[in-house]
């Protein structure tokens, strides 16, 4: 059994989560925490996160560290969304929440990583929701809205309608005026106006939101008291129901609102924004009713942090990541036949030299996803194009992966070709000296891998490595003449032995 821990920090509040997965059934919860924070609401009013916020969300990230350190989890994960993703302060804030962390530093994640959590989350806890599902995230700061089919995330949307964005930016009075009211429907409506008409239109087995805001909405529709957390779980609203409510609260005072049924004292300030997003999104996908789920961004952590230990053991991607490079390989017209192969022979040659590289299995990963996206820079130019691809890789979301990971991909396509990294080079320093080392270790397989399709033809079926004190000998099992292949990857043979102090033989058969 492994057991995994994580931490939200979102725009309104921290949550964290350990779990102990036994690979039957799901996760079994062994400590969990969450304190309102608010963020957030300093953020969107100022632009920066206020020395308040920031003090007692340290506090609360020392204190849920050492709750995970006491579980004894095996690996835990820290992120952070819309709220830091605007802060002026970002840097302050990840400086703090580091030593808070005790040295665990905490990832700013996209919206669209965002959502992958969630549908990850969702999927985890709810097996059986159906294939074909909508998922409607409401947090602090953003609303994720991600359409499934089959299982897998087909297309998502972030959007900044958040509950306390929203009433930092709309709700001053209490209770909301009517032109502070129509002002806040004029700007979800004009959000959601980006949102395909397709999606809410096909035909999914049910539209399911997530987070506190959702909470709030299916207890009070119910009129359900807060302590009843798991009987809301699953539990349905129609989405007159949610309208309903949204139009009742917006009515009411703060006091009367936090003495409504399943509402609380402190999701009472922000939930006529929650609620009238929710509201309007359901309406815009033209969705009859809502499904709670307890599930959300850490439930998506831990089970992501599961699979990547599974995915580590044979050091391939998860199939998540390998639909993201792949996607995105393709947008910028890479030849894919030839980056399946590329990519498949890079795994081989990966698994072969094992005992020579002596490197972690989730390296493995990393280097296949550069195999997909080595070439993405010919979309810029053909000149050049390693520089264009390390560029494009570094800027773009990859839902999937760490900003770590994504600079390390990034910097394994800029030398798979032409010279070797400098000290001087600026992407490069940028790299940790461990993972530079590492760096160095792995060029040489892409170049090889890259090389070892030089026509595009896949003429290589597959390939075996036998390693001796002097030499590694890489032998080429082909199904047509391969010499251009074997010609293009003896040009690296230098590079080979400069890294590995081996010699490099290649043959065919």
């Amino acid at each position: 059994m492994a057991r995994y821990g994580a931490i939200d920090i979102g725009s309104n509040s921290i949550r964290m989560q350990a779990a102990e997965l036994s690979g039957d059934g799901p996760p079994q919860i062994v400590a969990e925490d969450r304190e309102v924070t608010r963020l957030g609401e300093s953020v969107f009013r100022e632009g920066k996160v206020s020395p308040e916020a920031l003090d007692l969300s340290c506090r609360v990230l020392e204190r849920m560290a050492e709750t995970l350190r006491r579980e004894k989890v095996a690996a835990f994960r820290a992120v952070a969304t819309s709220a830091i993703r605007d802060a002026r302060n970002q840097k302050e804030f990840l400086d703090r929440a580091w030593q808070a962390l005790g040295g665990i530093p905490v990832e700013i994640i996209s919206g669209q990583e965002e959502a992958r959590l969630i549908h990850l989350g969702v999927r985890a806890e709810w097996a059986d929701c159906g294939d074909n599902i909508v998922i409607v995230d409401i947090g602090g700061g953003s609303a994720e809205i991600i359409e499934s089919i089959g299982g897998e995330v087909s297309t998502a949307y972030s959007k900044p309608l958040g509950a306390v964005r929203l009433t930092a930016l709309f709700f001053r009075s209490d209770p909301p005026t009517a032109s502070e009211l129509l002002q806040f429907k004029d700007y979800v409506h004009e959000k959601l106006a980006s949102v395909p008409s397709e999606v809410g239109s096909r035909p999914y087995n049910r539209v399911i939101a997530t987070a506190a805001t959702a909470a709030a909405a299916v207890r009070g529709v119910h009129r359900m008291p807060t302590s009843e957390r798991e009987a809301t779980d699953r539990l349905s609203a129609s989405t007159a129901q949610v309208r309903e409510l949204f139009e009742n609260l917006s009515s009411r005072s703060l006091r009367e609102r936090q003495a409504y049924p399943g509402i609380g004292s402190k999701r009472a300030e922000i939930v006529i924004a929650g609620c009238g997003a929710l509201a309007l999104i359901l309406e815009r996908l033209g969705a009859e009713s809502v499904h709670y789920s307890s599930a959300g961004v850490r439930d998506g952590m831990i089970a992501d942090l599961d699979q990547r230990r599974v995915a580590a053991e044979g050091a391939r991607l998860q199939a998540d990541q390998r639909r993201t490079v792949r996607e995105m390989a393709r947008r910028y017209g890479v030849s894919m036949p030839h980056a399946d192969q590329a990519a498949k022979l890079v795994s081989q040659l990966f698994d072969e030299l094992e005992p020579l590289h002596r490197l972690e299995p989730n390296y493995g990963r990393l280097l296949e996803a550069s195999a997909y996206l080595h070439d993405i820079g010919h979309f810029v130019s053909d000149s050049r194009h390693h520089r264009h691809s390390y560029y494009l890789v570094e800027h773009s979301d990859l839902p999937g992966f760490t900003d770590r990971e994504r600079l390390f991909i990034a910097n394994l396509c800029r030398y798979h070709r032409k010279n070797m990294p400098r000290s001087s080079q600026v992407n490069y320093k940028a790299l940790e000296p461990e993972e530079r080392q590492t760096l160095l270790t792995l060029i040489p397989l892409l170049r090889l891998a890259d090389s070892l399709d030089r026509a595009h033809e896949q003429r290589v079926d597959s390939l075996k490595c036998a390693c001796t004190n002097g030499e590694v000998r890489l032998a080429l099992r082909t199904h047509d003449n391969a010499e251009l292949e074997e010609w293009a990857a003896a040009q690296h043979a230098e590079v080979f032995e400069q890294i590995y102090q081996k010699s490099l033989v290649i043959n065919t058969s």
